[in-house]
């Protein structure tokens, strides 16, 4: 069905997690192409011991091809999608372009693989700061229905690319010497601070990050009755996601249930041992797959409240993974109506 695989932005830092799992995952293909700028064209990667020329992404890049992984921002995700669309190619896509368009699912394969079924060429991968959220909220939802979530996220700076771990990095060395240094990418200094804004302001004072969190785990999980409360804040740490996630739910649901209910479910990693000091930590989460709970703990302001501390690699589940994952899942038919 998917004989022939493209990466567009392959050479970005997406990009290049996106090979390394469809490479450590032996993702069957027959041919496989690496697109990205005009600028990267004519690089030479390495890929399942075999060497290959990136090719710059025009129109007719997409002749032929069956499948497309894509990593690039909003505004080059508007102008290609279209080019792949036109010729037969489906793509997913991991940009925000598309994610809200009624046409378009938004796909966590552990949540809702049977929603990327009723594409139309274009499979949307989530932001990374829903898609742990909501990884994690799947199965106490799927049991107690949650009616409200109140959550506080705390992200690494390599969400904003290679120029927020610059802008990280020189910036506390910076600091350290006493020195001042040029942000590029932040408006105010990220070395030892926290930045209580990420996106543009939108509704009623949230910001745009704070109301993809809201929309998004609405369409993901199919239910427009959720109400979302997000606060998104930009800490000086380098790659990994943590949120702090209260949610209020139908029932109880007791820290026991919920302990097994994480445990059980794919892609999830409990760890939770306040005693011993064990729980997750970006340090240790970092260049792994998974979403990782810990300090899970009933609510004592709430009868139905549960809440717990999740954390995950803003690179691979947030964004390169998730959509690798979607790209095999389609391979392999999960989900697929009988």
């Amino acid at each position: 069905m998917f004989d022939s695989i493209a990466v567009v932005g392959a050479t970005g830092a997406v990009g290049t997690i996106i090979r390394s799992v469809l490479e450590r995952d032996s993702v069957p293909f027959k041919t496989i192409k690496f697109l990205a700028s005009k600028r990267s064209a004519g690089k030479e990667i390495t890929f399942a011991g075999k060497t290959y020329t990136v090719e710059e992404l025009v129109p007719d890049s997409f002749c032929g091809v069956d499948l497309a992984i894509c990593s690039t921002p909003d505004e080059s995700a508007k102008e290609f999608v279209p080019w792949a669309k036109e010729r037969g190619c489906l793509c997913i896509d991991e940009s925000g372009y598309w994610r809200m368009d009624p046409t378009v699912p938004l796909v966590i394969p552990e949540v809702n693989p049977q929603d990327m079924w009723k594409h139309q060429g274009v499979i949307s991968s989530p932001n990374c700061s829903t898609t742990q959220m909501v990884v994690a909220m799947k199965p106490i939802h799927d049991v107690a229905r949650i009616k409200r979530v109140v959550v506080s996220t705390y992200q690494a700076t390599s969400v904003a690319g290679l120029a927020g771990t610059r802008d990280l990095e020189g910036g506390t060395a910076a600091a350290l010497a006493g020195k001042d240094y040029q942000y590029e990418t932040f408006a105010h200094p990220i070395a030892f601070n926290c930045m209580p804004q990420i996106g543009s302001p939108k509704y009623m004072g949230y910001t745009s990050e704070e109301m993809k969190m809201v929309y998004e785990t609405r369409k993901i999980l199919g239910d427009e009755s959720i109400q979302v409360c997000p606060t998104c804040v930009r800490v000086p740490v380098s790659r990994s996601h943590s949120e702090s996630i209260l949610l209020e739910t139908e029932r109880k649901v007791t820290v026991e249930e919920a302990r097994k209910l994480f445990a059980s479910f794919p892609g999830i990693v409990v760890m939770d041992d306040l005693p011993n000091k064990v729980y997750p930590m970006p340090n240790i989460c970092a260049g792994r797959d998974e979403t990782f709970v810990g300090r899970i703990r009933e609510d004592i302001s709430c009868p139905n409240g549960l809440a717990f501390w999740c954390v995950s690699d803003n690179l691979r589940k947030g964004a390169a993974t998730n959509a690798a994952q979607i790209a095999e899942a389609l391979i392999a038919g999960k989900g697929k109506p009988a």
